[in-house]
């Protein structure tokens, strides 16, 4: 693809809004280069993307280029003969759900291999996941919930992404205690230290995420607290080490299994807990219905939804399923993806000066940083009482 142009991609605000979506804290790598432009590396290659109300404009980069142009192309349709398999999830799709780009991406466990086997809107298609109808879901979740009804009109447009597991799981490990700009740090330092160089675009160098492979030897620990992610240096060494030890692709797999089952087996792995499981599965795995709880979104419940959780001083496990029960039974097989757009809407950078406070908030302390503190809030373990004995 020539670098200088500029590709349409034809898609409503109302199904992708990218300021939102690429900004709310799901992916850690997309930046805005200048007022509504964005840019990221993308399964190995520097995607620029740009919207307006009825496309998403694109430039794929593959060596180092000069400053894009201003024009604009129309990519020929390669959507003449659509696929009729659907994703595999580990759950059945719900049918009522109209694909808008008449388009059903197959369910590889690799995600993108080749450009011989995709075309660069194929790639945007799996990765924004356009092929499930996002207005449908708003429709149903504003039926089912009159708080939704009211977030959603400001908020149309935001979506669940299908990430890398690779890159989801290690920004995720970042996340703990932590807040979108001190994440977005340190997985740029995971790039730049241990990914391959990509391209250089407007004198700036970007790079791919590393392959678990690349953060597996004894000295990444090291070197990783030395660059400042402390605690979380342990946590990166020893899931790679793990993950390095199992067959090629395991990782991607579990898009095969059920919720439960993906659940679980990322459970085993150090620096991952109940919340940061949830991540992985919702914005790689195909899990819809996966709902990571933190603070954040325990305020959320608490306030609008479940207010006995007021004084509740702790999130316990307890605490954590019954708030996902809760969304997964009022929003249904997507409700992962309606928590994200409740999420992005009660984030202080997206909220508008004019909106008003709601009372009922549970005070909770935050890092000051203008984003939400988006890793704490892993589900604490039941403490055990001794009992001691009377003489």
């Amino acid at each position: 693809m020539a670098s200088g142009c500029w590709y349409s991609l034809p898609c409503r605000i109302a199904e992708l809004r990218l300021d939102i979506t690429l900004a709310c804290g799901q992916s850690f790598r997309w930046k805005e280069i200048q007022q509504g432009v964005w840019r990221s590396v993308l399964h190995g290659k520097i995607w620029t993307l740009k919207q307006t109300d009825s496309e998403i404009l694109y430039q794929v980069h593959e060596t180092k280029i000069q400053v894009p142009s201003t024009a604009i192309k129309s990519e020929p349709n390669v959507f003449t003969a659509p696929s009729t398999k659907a994703k595999s999830t580990g759950t059945k799709r719900n049918t009522s759900i109209v694909p808008i780009l008449k388009k059903e991406v197959t369910g590889a466990t690799s995600g993108i291999k080749s450009e011989e086997d995709h075309t660069y809107r194929d790639v945007l298609v799996d990765y924004f996941q356009l092929e499930v109808s996002l207005q449908n879901l708003y429709q149903q979740w504003r039926d089912a919930d009159a708080n939704f009804n009211h977030v959603a009109a400001d908020f149309p447009g935001v979506r669940i992404l299908r990430q890398d597991p690779t890159e989801n799981l290690f920004a995720f490990i970042c996340s703990s205690n932590n807040n979108i700009s001190r994440i977005t740090s340190m997985v740029e330092k995971l790039c730049l230290h241990y990914g391959d160089k990509v391209a250089t675009i407007d004198g700036e160098d970007w790079y791919g995420f590393p392959p678990a492979a690349a953060l597996a030897s004894d000295s990444v620990e090291q070197k990783l607290r030395d660059l400042g992610f402390g605690y979380r240096a342990k946590f990166i060494n020893q899931t790679a080490k793990c993950i390095s030890q199992k067959e090629d692709g395991w990782l991607e797999s579990l898009r095969l299994t059920s919720y439960e089952e993906a659940h679980s087996e990322l459970l085993q792995l150090t620096g991952v807990g109940a919340k940061v499981a949830d991540c992985v599965c919702l914005m790689s795995l195909d899990k819809t219905g996966a709902i990571p709880v933190d603070t954040h979104v325990w305020q959320i419940a608490a306030r609008d939804y479940m207010p006995k959780l007021v004084k509740t001083k702790s999130l316990t496990d307890k605490i954590y399923r019954e708030i996902g029960d809760h969304f997964r039974g009022l929003f249904g097989e997507y409700a992962g993806w309606a928590h994200s757009v409740l999420f992005s809407a009660d984030l202080k950078k997206f909220k508008k000066d004019n909106t008003p406070k709601k009372k009922g908030k549970i005070a909770i302390k935050h890092e000051s940083s203008g984003d939400a503190d988006i890793g704490s809030g892993e589900p604490k373990k039941a403490k055990k009482t001794r009992r001691t004995r009377k003489k």
